[in-house]
């Protein structure tokens, strides 16, 4: 009885709330780390001016576009072009050059969001004389960010920090050659869309859907408790070919789990990795 005392009603609510989206939608987040899900649910609850997470939980149930919304809310985002550019750096000089060898590329960005850090390796490919031979697959369980990226227009204003970025990263030209600005908006160039296909993917409840030679999954995992962290791992193993390359984030590790034996680090800061087994 003391166990059941200590258990709060908002905790049995989103226990309660996570297992209804589970059954009605499919959208698995009962593995999420605790923490970040509920700062993602309070925000949802003041968006949608409801006061308690079973009220939200109806709403949601019941009203699919509301649900649309929740996925949205919850969805993580937090995403620049050429995010940490000393990552891209790295990937410009460790990996690039075994990429070379390679007649065709699959690159996958688990993940993905609105798609910029997609558009940043496209850019990265297209200066390295790689892109011809490359086919980026940019998924993410968010249609709405899906559909952002498709468009490849995002908002002008970030394009001042996004140049930054580029320039640290090693960039070879000047960033704004890479899209054109209209009104408040840039509108990314064509060749850089042509060879991304976008789909949507939940690394939580779908399987491996290719065979890739690079695979980018970085600052999702952490968003993850240790037991859904082991089940993507799986997935990230199993669709990476033998030699890929494996890219996680900077708070991520393949240290303690099944797979750290596979791989060889390339650049143990930027977390960039190679299976080898």
């Amino acid at each position: 009885m003391a166990e059941i005392a200590k258990t709060s009603v908002e905790d049995i609510e989103l226990s309660l709330f996570l297992e209804g989206i589970f059954r009605r939608y499919g959208y698995d987040f009962r593995d999420y780390a605790p923490a970040s899900l509920q700062r993602r649910i309070r925000k949802c609850m003041r968006d949608e001016q409801l006061h308690t997470v079973s009220a939200l939980q109806d709403r949601v149930l019941h009203d699919p576009a509301a649900m649309q919304r929740f996925l949205h809310t919850v969805s993580i985002d937090v995403t620049a072009m050429f995010r940490d550019p000393t990552f891209y750096c790295a990937f410009r000089q460790r990996v690039v050059p075994l990429l070379r060898s390679q007649p065709s590329l699959r690159i996958w960005h688990a993940g993905c969001a609105a798609g910029e850090e997609v558009y940043s390796m496209a850019i990265l490919l297209q200066e390295e004389g790689l892109s011809e031979r490359s086919r980026l697959y940019a998924t993410d369980m968010n249609t709405l960010g899906l559909d952002k990226g498709k468009a490849g227009i995002f908002r002008l204003k970030a394009m001042q920090g996004y140049t930054e970025n580029y320039q640290k990263a090693g960039g070879k030209r000047s960033f704004s050659e890479y899209y054109s600005a209209r009104y408040d908006h840039a509108i990314f160039q064509d060749s850089l869309k042509q060879n991304i296909v976008w789909a949507e993917h939940n690394l939580v409840t779908d399987r491996s859907f290719n065979e890739f030679q690079v695979i980018l999954c970085r600052n999702v995992l952490i968003y993850f408790n240790q037991s859904l962290q082991k089940r993507v791992h799986k997935l990230l193993y199993e669709s990476l070919a033998l030699q890929g390359i494996l890219a996680l984030g900077s708070k991520e590790t393949l240290q303690f789990t099944p797979y750290a034996d596979c791989f060889e680090s390339l650049d143990d800061r930027e977390k960039i990795f190679r299976k080898v087994k």
